[in-house]
């Protein structure tokens, strides 16, 4: 066998860490098609078979997740090597955050962070899984869960509750079933291992369903579901409240359950001076506490806004 170009592997890597050719062709400026002819290139090379192609990304075989624990070490250690050379730009912040947070959250907020600081060149990776300060030129993320990452800075934003949401082409095909006997609703199954359905029967209520519609294993693809009128979701507020403000989505009920889990600016010690981290850290603060005194209406005491008691408003009580 001749010598397989640095370059594929590379390209290998990438693919094989974000699991989904779109993302990493972006990541390496290539398109889709020609990311895809490399790496079966990179396959009949090897005469192994390195993937398992799906319609929601790609997966590694047995022999891909050795080549992957082979080589990709190698590559981290070259990038780490490297950084240090590189000239760092304090205009300029690479920031990574999930799908939900970045389109729903942070950038409708954007407009405002770019006309306080257009000196500001933003970097935003969106990506499901967490990025290794230790290995990748990320400055900082926003992150969910309890705060507890090791070796980062956290700084808390703000809290997250859940309430059941639904398309309105559920509600209708529903007509007059009583939002809160959701256990004649057509459920679908939380992505968490510690089902919140669990949690939600647990502090309102009510028999859990004997079977659940569906089953998925994101956040996004069950929010998805729920658009298309599958069944009823355990919707985060802070991510669905755009699609239930836009009649998108509709709330079941007037009761929320506050998580244990928030969102978090976290960020590596390397990033305390860099010049960008610091403006956009005091501007997404600023935004989180304004943000915060807007939540007032999911505690469990508070009234919904008036305007969502209307018939066609994201609200059915």
């Amino acid at each position: 066998m001749s010598r397989i170009p640095l370059g594929l592997l590379q390209q290998f890597v990438l693919v094989a860490r974000q699991g989904n050719l779109s993302r990493a062709a972006e990541q390496a400026n290539l398109t889709v098609s020609a990311l895809s002819h490399q790496m079966r290139q990179l396959e009949e090379r090897l005469e192994r078979r390195l993937f398992e192609r799906g319609p929601r990304g790609v997966t590694l075989t047995t022999e891909g997740c050795g080549l992957l624990e082979a080589v990709g070490a190698h590559f981290d250690g070259i990038e780490h090597a490297l950084s240090r050379y590189r000239k760092r730009s304090h205009g300029a912040l690479t920031l990574s955050a999930s799908p939900g947070i970045m389109s729903s959250w942070l950038v409708p907020r954007l407009p405002g962070l770019v006309a306080t600081h257009p000196e500001l060149e933003l970097n935003l990776q969106t990506t499901s899984t967490l990025v290794r300060f230790d290995r990748e030129p990320v400055d900082c993320a926003l992150r969910y869960g309890r705060g507890q990452w090791e070796g980062l800075h956290c700084e808390h934003l703000f809290g997250e509750w859940i309430a059941p949401v639904a398309a309105p082409s559920l509600v209708a095909r529903m007509g007059d079933a009583d939002p809160h006997e959701l256990a004649r609703w057509p459920l679908l199954g939380d992505p968490n291992p510690a089902s919140r359905w669990h949690d939600w029967f647990e502090r309102f209520g009510g028999e859990p369903p004997r079977r659940y519609v569906a089953h998925f294993d994101s956040f996004e693809a069950q929010r998805h579901a729920a658009l298309e009128g599958l069944g009823v979701a355990l919707g985060r507020m802070v991510t669905s409240k755009s699609l239930i403000d836009a009649g998108r989505l509709v709330v079941l009920g007037e009761r929320y359950l506050r998580v244990a889990d928030a969102y978090w600016l976290v960020y590596p010690s390397r990033s305390q001076g860099h010049l960008g981290l610091q403006a956009f850290r005091t501007w997404l603060l600023a935004e989180a506490q304004v943000y915060r005194g807007q939540m007032s209406a999911w505690e469990p005491d508070a009234h919904p806004p008036a305007a969502r008691h209307a018939p066609d408003a994201a609200r059915i009580a």
